[in-house]
């Protein structure tokens, strides 16, 4: 029998209860998070009463459709203010709309309709304040203007009053009210962050990563509405399907200065019943919607991400979860958001940090010593754990490095590929980021273009220049054939090279799931090779590595917090059976004498005394972080934990035998679904209809990506504790 620690002494279960409490996440004072709804925005809150007028002294009269052909490309207006008067310059935000955007909802009977509506021009802008460099506006004028003025360092917003014609509140963000709350990120395959010392990146790496980080982003976004929050917004249609295109043109807005644009190619409002089980529970909820994009919404319409919109309130704190580091998987590349103000900017917020946790964002915490350019008490920035008012709206340097961190390591290779928009929104745009018909190159607006090979304001090429965007185009020029363009990220990925007649690099090819990588100690999963070594020097630091078997079995037979295989339906510690251990808590040896991932992790340390005398000491940890919340001391997705077998998200796979390269359509099913009792539910890896819907990574269209070397891990959680020296 294994020596397990012994029960806690009074002065260590006092610690340990103290840590809970103090790591527990906490309401903001003053607010009541019991049931019912949260409260009301702006709920006695100060606000200035302004009117909006043109240029010429006109009034402002608003559309009442958000179809209507009467909404213009470019919209100029004043605001009085009592102190001053603003200029807001906006363009109609040409990029927001796909030309496969779809509206869905159900019929009585069940029945999904799905409508392509004949827009001629939307109501949701971009733009400026005059006069104000650095400022932004996102606006929606379907029925009054209501959206974010940033300008001066402040950011404000507009809202039509009720029963007032052209009568607006304006007034700070940090007057808004909401239901404070906390994000709870879901691990995945790349769940911690490595704090070792890495070998310097090669020169040919470096400019690699900067001409992706340089190039835009594209995130093909669909925007799910449950039935709670269709009955929360009155029961009216078109009001919940406005609220979510409103919600996406401020996502959009907050991920342009990280060259990330937000298309939507959909919306659904689930009007009879929900399509799955959404219940207060945040970690059950996220996983059903997960389980329900993949086998429901993924075959019937292409997209990277998908973002569930919910009119529950759930339980404790947590306003928001999405798995980490899981853009562009069919599994894992999306989350869920409570909608918690009667403002779309909140549920936008939380979907803004719910998606950077899906790029691979952590959050920004006091230890990692992030940089935000807006002061804690105007909102900070968007990936701080806790997000209550005012909201944040910008994201910090440590975003943008975990993000670099992300794409290094082949995250996101779906997102390069340039999404076709709708011409009838609007048509074609000089300035709008995409390289539409007619156009050469599109750097954006003149202002904000950094393109030598671009002009801004005809989308032509300069002189002498043959090409202004992709990875096969230097110094304005067609790289050579068989440049390398995108280098292999890790063992299971293959390198691409340029063709030398096109400026874009070949769509990314890598080995299939199932490959055996690392020898035989791993499988390929996701395009990453996995493996129990790599996780204990993640953990632990150089030197570290994977403990005998005997640890695996023995900890892992115990089904608590310690050692176990997860959670069953019940949200119970489950126990391992003998063949999955290694599926279980990762147990280590060697390395540093406490983990390096962080001051978040509780080192737990076992010894299992041998018949032939000694011990074996069994190295796991363990993060304090809720009921709702996995542990990251589980053994990663992806990593191989016996013959045949890989450790998903939330259940075991079987490997199959074959061995194969992946190139474009040849897709082939490398797995079936295994049942274990341990886990909630099994994935399945399903032969994919199109190479777009299923499997991202396998996208043939124009398809820019960066893939660079990286063995550093995103770190999903922040917590306040470390043991060993056992402390507060």
């Amino acid at each position: 029998m294994a020596a397990r620690p012994p029960p806690a002494p009074p002065a260590r279960a006092l610690l340990l209860a103290l840590a809970g409490a103090l790591l527990a996440p906490r309401a903001a004072r003053g607010v009541n998070l019991g049931s019912g709804f949260p409260p009301s925005v702006q709920g006695g809150g100060a606000y200035e009463v302004v009117s909006a007028s043109l240029l010429n002294g006109d009034p402002w009269t608003p559309r009442k459709n958000s179809d209507s052909k009467n909404h213009p490309e470019e919209l100029h207006f004043r605001i009085q203010l009592e102190s001053k008067e603003l200029i807001v310059k906006l363009e109609r935000n040409e990029g927001l709309i796909a030309s496969s955007f779809t509206e869905t909802h159900y019929q009585q009977d069940g029945t999904d309709v799905s409508l392509i509506r004949n827009y001629t021009g939307h109501c949701y802008y971009h733009g400026h304040v005059q006069g104000y460099p650095g400022s932004t506006v996102s606006l929606s004028t379907c029925s009054g203007l209501r959206g974010l003025i940033t300008f001066g360092n402040s950011t404000y917003v507009l809202e039509p009053m009720k029963n007032a014609t052209n009568r607006y509140k304006f007034f700070p963000v940090e007057n808004l009210r909401s239901t404070w709350g906390a994000c709870a990120s879901h691990s995945n395959t790349s769940g911690f962050v490595g704090h070792h010392r890495l070998p310097p990146p090669s020169q040919t790496r470096t400019r690699h990563k900067r001409e992706t980080l340089k190039m835009t982003k594209y995130v093909e976004l669909v925007i799910v509405a449950d039935n709670r929050e269709f009955q929360r917004q009155g029961k009216d249609l078109e009001k919940v399907k406005q609220r979510l295109i409103e919600i996406a043109n401020h996502v959009d807005k907050f991920y342009r200065p990280l060259n990330i644009r937000i298309v939507l190619v959909g919306v659904e409002v689930w009007n009879d019943i929900d399509k799955c089980s959404i219940s207060q529970d945040p970690f059950t909820s996220l996983h059903e919607f997960l389980d329900w994009r993949k086998m429901k919404l993924l075959p019937r319409k292409s997209h990277d991400n998908a973002q569930l919109i919910s009119g529950v309130y759930f339980q404790g704190t947590t306003i928001g979860m999405a798995p980490i580091m899981s853009m562009c998987t069919a599994e894992q590349s999306g989350g869920i958001v409570m909608d918690h103000s009667d403002s779309p900017l909140g549920a936008a917020v939380t979907l803004a940090h719910e998606l950077g946790h899906n790029f691979g964002m952590n959050h920004d915490t006091l230890e990692r010593g992030c940089s935000c350019k807006t002061a804690a008490d105007k909102g900070g920035c968007i990936m701080n754990p806790s997000t209550g008012y005012p909201f944040p709206v910008v994201f910090s340097s440590c975003s943008r490095k975990d993000l670099e961190a992300s794409l290094e390591k082949g995250m996101g290779v779906c997102l390069f590929n340039l999404p076709e928009v709708q011409p009838s929104f609007g048509g074609q745009k000089c300035g709008n980021g995409y390289v539409e018909e007619g156009e050469e190159c599109d750097c954006g607006e003149p202002e904000e273009c950094v393109n030598l090979c671009c002009n801004a304001t005809t989308c032509t090429l300069k002189p002498d220049a043959v090409c202004a965007h992709g990875l096969c185009c230097e110094n304005c020029r067609l790289k050579p054939a068989g440049t390398a363009c995108r280098e292999s990220s890790n063992s299971c990925d293959l390198p691409e090279f340029c063709t030398g007649a096109s400026p874009h690099c070949p769509a990314n090819v890598y080995l299939h799931d199932g490959h055996p990588c690392q020898g035989v100690d791993g499988y390929c999963y996701n395009g990453i090779c996995q493996t129990h070594e790599q996780q204990c020097v993640t953990l632990w630091g150089p030197g570290a590595k994977p403990a005998p078997g005997i640890c695996f079995e023995r900890v892992n037979s115990a089904g608590d917090p310690y050692g176990n295989c997860g959670k069953d339906s019940k949200s119970s510690f489950a126990k391992c059976e003998m063949r999955d251990a290694k599926c279980g808590k990762i147990q280590c040896q060697g390395g540093a004498s406490r983990p390096v991932i962080g001051t978040n992790a509780v080192s737990i340390e076992t010894n299992i005394p041998l018949q032939e005398g000694g011990r074996i000491l069994c190295r796991g940890t363990h993060v304090y972080l809720g009921d709702d919340m996995p542990d990251p001391g589980l053994v990663l997705a992806g990593t191989k934990c016996a013959v045949g077998k890989v450790r998903p998200q939330r259940s075991l796979l079987e490997a199959g035998s074959q061995r194969s390269v992946l190139f474009g359509n040849e897709l082939q099913s490398w797995f079936s679904k295994s049942t274990s009792q341990n886990f909630a539910s099994g994935i399945q890896f399903l032969a994919p209809r199109s190479k777009k819907s299923v499997n991202p990574r396998s996208r043939s269209d124009r398809g820019d990506g960066d893939l660079g070397k990286s063995s550093v891990f995103s770190q999903p959680f922040s917590v306040n504790k470390s043991f060993l020296p056992w402390a507060l």
